[in-house]
C-alpha cells in the first residue's frame, strides 16, 4: 500500500471534503462515516477534527464513540476482566448501536440519536438526550473493531498501527486487548477493507492512502 505524508489537519481537511460528496448507496440522507481504530490509535481525534472541519464548511455533523455504547458489566465481565474472547465479540452493544445510532438514520428515518447509552465508570445509563441530525448532516462514528460488524457505512477510515507501535502506545494495563487487535487483523483485515488508511505509528506524522 502506498502511503503519503500529512498533517492531521489536512487529513481532516481532505476527508472533510471528501464526505461532503458523499451520496449514500441506500438513498438515506445522512451520510454515515465509521473511524475504526484501536483506543491507542485516536480514531476519536480524528473525528473531532473532521467534524470541525465540516462545520467550517457549513455541514452538521455528529461524532459518536462506541465506548458510549458498552454493555453492562455485569455481560461484558462475565469471562473476567480481562477475557480477549468478550472485548473482541461481547463488550459493545452492536445491537443498541444499529437501534440508536444507526437505524435512525435509514433511509425515511427521522435522524433522532442517542449519543451515547451506558457510562462504563459509573455501570448505569447515561440518560443523555437524544440528537435530531438535519437531512444532510454527517454520523461521525468512531470506535475499535468496527468493521467486522458490517454496519452500514458510506466511508470507512482505519486508523493503522503497527503490532510494536500498538503495544507502545497501549497502556500495560491494558495489553491483554493486543491479542483480540490481532485477531482483528487477521479476520477482517481493516487496510484492506477500509476506503480509506491512516497509518499513525508516529503520532506527529501520519501518512494516508489517498
Amino acid at each position: 500500500m502506498r502511503l503519503e505524508a500529512i498533517t492531521w489537519e489536512r487529513l481532516a481537511e481532505r476527508l472533510a471534503d471528501r464526505i461532503l460528496a458523499l451520496e449514500p448507496a441506500d438513498g438515506s440522507p445522512w451520510p454515515r462515516v465509521g473511524l475504526d481504530g484501536a483506543p491507542a490509535a485516536g480514531p476519536g481525534d480524528l473525528a473531532t477534527r473532521i467534524s470541525e472541519a465540516l462545520r467550517v464548511r457549513g455541514r452538521p455533523s455528529l461524532v459518536v464513540g462506541a465506548e458510549g455504547f458498552l454493555r453492562p458489566a455485569s455481560l461484558r465481565l462475565e469471562h473476567g476482566r480481562r477475557d480477549e474472547e468478550s472485548y473482541y465479540s461481547g463488550w459493545f452493544d452492536t445491537g443498541a448501536l444499529w437501534r440508536e445510532v444507526l437505524g435512525p438514520l435509514d433511509p425515511g428515518g427521522e435522524g433522532r440519536v442517542l449519543p451515547d447509552l451506558w457510562d462504563p465508570v459509573t455501570d448505569r445509563a447515561t440518560r443523555s438526550s437524544y440528537v435530531r441530525l438535519p437531512p444532510g448532516g454527517v454520523l461521525l462514528l468512531h470506535g475499535p473493531l468496527l468493521l467486522q460488524h458490517w454496519f452500514p457505512f458510506d466511508l470507512t477510515v482505519h486508523v493503522l498501527l503497527s503490532s510494536g507501535a500498538l503495544r507502545r502506545r497501549t497502556p500495560e494495563t491494558d495489553h491483554w486487548t493486543l491479542p483480540a487487535f490481532a485477531r482483528y487483523e487477521t479476520e477482517t483485515d481493516p487496510a484492506a477493507t477500509a476506503d480509506v488508511v491512516v497509518r499513525a505509528d508516529d503520532p506527529r506524522h501520519p501518512a494516508w492512502n489517498g
